[in-house]
């Protein structure tokens, strides 16, 4: 099996546009490689499936990939919520600084207990000033919080997690196993995936990037949420092409209803954390049980091995924890944390969670064997950290009006318009057959089971 390991060399796919992220780390390089992994992949697998007698060429827009790093999705007329939660931020301790993730209810009561002052932000910044910085964050980790303690680059290495994500691969092949694809009639080589059922049981941001991602080559992609669940913010740039439904897996009717979707899924990916399907009753060997053919992607924030592996985390977490956002505020002179001009962690690892998909397909296509497919953000952080800077350039802030397709998305809220796909395997590129849809609005089915 020739498995994705790592991301192409610049060398053998074409870049048109330009510019670059102003950063202290490779970011716009990044973002190059990361769409160049899913076109190359995309290309294997047209061939496989004999949509191309060649393997088409891959060109990545240089510009468009750096924003799509970004925020795809411009409301038109109206304006979009807020992305954070007003505890959220960073702020100093004693020693240092620490960022809260309060974005989801209980991850703001478990930090605002820890504290033990009030749900506001001159409270929060006082209570935090009393503590140092790896206490605060291990007390709010073991109440069912999530935060990070600002380390340096070499503190997190000698760190017991740093030194655990170091020896880990970038994507971690597991569980090799006969697979048989389901015959795909529908699929073209404009429309490589359609047909393809993706049950997407994923949250912010990564999974989601990889989802949306396979939408735009026309796969069906199923997004399983708890009732009443949102993200305010975000869920109009990630639910592109996606059908959005409801089901409360603690539920015994719901359960059984995500065990049917799963059974007639061709892909599942999701981002629990390692011991959270085996709560559900969803542990590995009944996923094989019940979905034999699958292929299956997941990733967790911290990694897969060392004492934080079952660790929640978020890209502005793990940017913390790793030493980006020190390197960062060295790098530009700043007296406080600086991260990365967007959230390259999630969307890199979104891509090549997309990339493994197509990989896993191919295999299972020319082989009939194929493995699951393990990353974190925390890999992702290692490898960017190691990544040398070669773009120079205007450089990127905003996106600008031609950098949008003229089409109006319709989407749930309210008209917007999408960036232009950054993407090119021949003449093929990412379109998307539906608008990004709200939580909870469509049904748990596939279209056509």
């Amino acid at each position: 099996m020739n498995l994705l390991q790592d991301f192409p060399a610049p060398e053998t796919y074409e870049i048109t546009g330009s510019g670059c992220y102003d950063s202290a780390f490779a970011v716009s390089e990044l973002a190059n490689a990361s769409f160049a992994a899913v076109g190359q992949q995309m290309a294997l697998l047209i061939q496989a499936i004999g949509l191309s007698s060649r393997v088409l060429p891959v060109t990545v827009d240089q510009r468009l990939a750096s924003l799509w790093f970004g925020y795809s999705f411009a409301a038109q007329g109206w304006e979009l919520p807020s992305l954070w939660d007003p505890i959220a931020g960073n702020y100093r301790c004693r020693d240092g600084w620490i960022r809260l993730h309060t974005n989801l209810p209980h991850h703001r009561a478990a930090a605002l207990t820890v504290l033990g002052c009030a749900e506001e932000p001159d409270a929060v910044r006082a209570a935090v000033a009393t503590w140092d910085g790896e206490p605060l964050e291990t007390e709010v980790v073991a109440q069912g919080g999530v935060a990070a303690f600002m380390r340096s680059r070499s503190q997190w290495l000698a760190h017991p997690q740093g030194r655990a994500v170091a020896q880990e691969p970038m994507v971690n092949w597991v569980a090799p196993r006969p697979v048989s694809l389901r015959h795909r009639s529908i699929a073209t080589a404009a429309r490589p995936l359609a047909g393809l059922r993706v049950l997407d049981l994923t949250r912010v941001l990564a999974g989601p990037i990889a989802t949306r991602t396979l939408a735009g080559f026309g796969a069906e992609v199923l997004r399983i949420d708890p009732p009443g669940w949102d993200e305010p913010g975000v869920i109009q740039d990630i639910s592109l092409g996606k059908s959005m439904a409801s089901l409360d897996l603690r539920d015994s009717t719901d359960l059984q209803r995500c065990k049917d979707l799963l059974a007639q899924a061709d892909v599942v990916v999701h981002g629990y954390r390692p011991d959270a399907l085996e709560g559900l009753g969803l542990d590995h060997a009944t996923r094989d049980q019940i979905g034999p053919n699958r292929i299956e992607v997941t990733l967790d924030a911290y990694g897969w091995t060392g004492p934080w592996a079952k660790r929640r985390g978020f890209d502005s977490l793990v940017q913390m924890s790793a030493g980006i956002a020190d390197t960062g505020a060295k790098w530009a002179g700043a007296d406080k944390p600086t991260p990365l001009p967007v959230q390259a962690l999630d969307h890199a690892t979104g891509y090549l969670m997309a990339a493994a998909v197509l990989n896993a397909i191919t295999t299972a296509a020319t082989t009939q064997r194929a493995a699951s497919a393990r990353l974190s953000l925390a890999r992702m952080a290692e490898h960017l950290a190691q990544m040398s800077q070669r773009l120079s350039g205007p450089k990127i802030t905003a996106p600008q009006p031609e950098d949008y397709a003229p089409q109006i998305e319709d989407s749930s809220w309210g008209p917007a318009l999408r960036l232009r796909p950054a993407l090119k395997i021949g003449t093929t590129q990412m379109q998307w057959d539906s608008p990004a849809q709200a939580c909870g609005s469509a049904p748990a089915r596939w279209s056509n089971a």
